[in-house]
């Protein structure tokens, strides 16, 4: 049996007891477990009274080999599928998302800090740990049925990707297109999986009804930095081929430059752009990186590991573009930044979206077409 280190300090950040390894340094997670995962570590989540650390007594603990960390799937028991939000940042009003937790494992997520309401971490169970909602569709069907429902778009894929690993075998995204496109209900989605190809046969006619848009996460081109920062999501090219096929198919395609990181990948910001305008996008936006609650943490933590060299030039140029920390939550502001270094990058977008002639107005997704599904009484009706 192996035992906690007995070396102790506080963390004056929490005030937590936690263990140091043999090495000097806090561990929450075992060497080498976090192959293959974007975080680093597996700290508790903010909710949580004690804090969990792993530490070696001596014995050998980190000369072992790390145990398979194999990702679990779980059972969601929501009662509503569809999310609703009053921000004046966002242009929908309501979302789904199919899985809570992205196996993706992109380490500066936003929505990782949303597994500590779970009392789980942020950091390698936000993707190994994969909440499946199994009756989405049902829940969906239900309500489209209410008679106080109106039809507005959905946007899917607005917190965790729709098309994640797991939904090559579970289909709940799947799933919930087929419901939309039975009842004319228009959707937009976001993610950055070429597995949206798949959903060809569903999206194509809801296109032809101007029912649906959907958006390829471009982060970067480089492939050694998304396999770093985004691990288990599709190639760089892969998405770009995915805005190809999907604009072949009538299907109108967008990319977002999301999240763009100063002195990481903000350079690339042109050249992707171009690249989605080639393959036949026809619209585009971008974010600035935010590090909300425990992201800070795992994206400083990721930097210093990943990106030594330009960790501090990295952090610096963030805090420039946030009123001097990590994060800024404001309204207006959170998602472009503030600064002289944020007016740089939309100006550099605002050019390259006209020399490419990018998000030339186009009509809205259609909210007339929606027929109510029938509610489910067991009565029978007269003919």
């Amino acid at each position: 049996m192996r035992h906690m280190a007995q070396t102790r300090f506080v963390d004056d950040r929490k005030g937590l007891s936690q263990n140091e390894g043999a090495d000097g340094k806090v561990r929450t997670l075992h060497p080498g477990a976090d192959r293959g995962r974007g975080a680093l570590s597996n700290a508790v989540g903010r909710y949580e009274a004690l804090t969990r650390v792993l530490g070696d007594d001596g014995w050998g603990l980190f000369d072992e080999e790390a145990p398979k960390l194999d990702t679990q799937f779980l059972r969601d028991t929501s009662r509503t599928i569809i999310a609703r939000n009053q921000s004046p940042d966002l242009s929908f009003d309501r979302s789904i998302n199919p899985y809570k937790g992205c196996e993706h494992g992109c380490v500066y997520c936003f929505a990782r800090p949303t597994h500590a309401y779970l009392g789980l971490s942020p950091g390698v169970d936000f993707e190994s740990r994969i909440f499946v909602k199994p009756n989405a569709a049902e829940l969906l069907r239900g309500e489209l049925a209410n008679p106080a429902y109106e039809c507005r778009p959905i946007a899917i894929g607005t917190n965790t990707d729709p098309y994640q690993p797991g939904e090559r075998r579970h289909r709940i995204t799947r799933s919930i297109l087929e419901v939309l496109a039975e009842h004319h209900h228009p959707v937009t989605i976001v993610t950055k999986s070429h597995l949206v190809t798949r959903d060809i046969d569903i999206l194509g006619p809801m296109a032809e009804k101007s029912l649906v848009k959907v958006a390829l996460s471009v982060t970067t081109l480089d492939r050694k930095l998304a396999r770093a920062m985004e691990p288990r999501a599709s190639a760089p090219e892969r998405r770009i081929d995915a805005i190809r096929v999907l604009a072949q198919a009538g299907i109108p395609a967008a990319v977002m430059v999301a999240p763009v990181i100063p002195a990481l990948n903000d350079a690339e910001m042109e050249t992707i752009l171009e690249r989605a305008r080639d393959a036949g996008a026809s619209s585009a936006g971008y974010i600035v990186l935010r590090l909300p609650l425990e992201i800070k943490d795992l994206f400083r933590e990721w930097l210093e590991m990943r990106a030594a060299g330009k960790a501090s030039h990295v952090m610096a140029l963030i805090r420039g573009m946030r009123n001097g920390k990590d994060y800024d939550p404001q309204w207006g502001t959170r998602m472009k930044g503030t600064g002289p270094y944020a007016e740089m990058i939309a100006q550099r977008f605002r050019v390259a979206i006209k020399r490419l002639q990018l998000n030339r107005p186009r009509a809205p997704l259609a909210v007339n077409l929606f027929s109510r599904p029938q509610p489910v009484t067991g009565q029978l009706q007269l003919l």
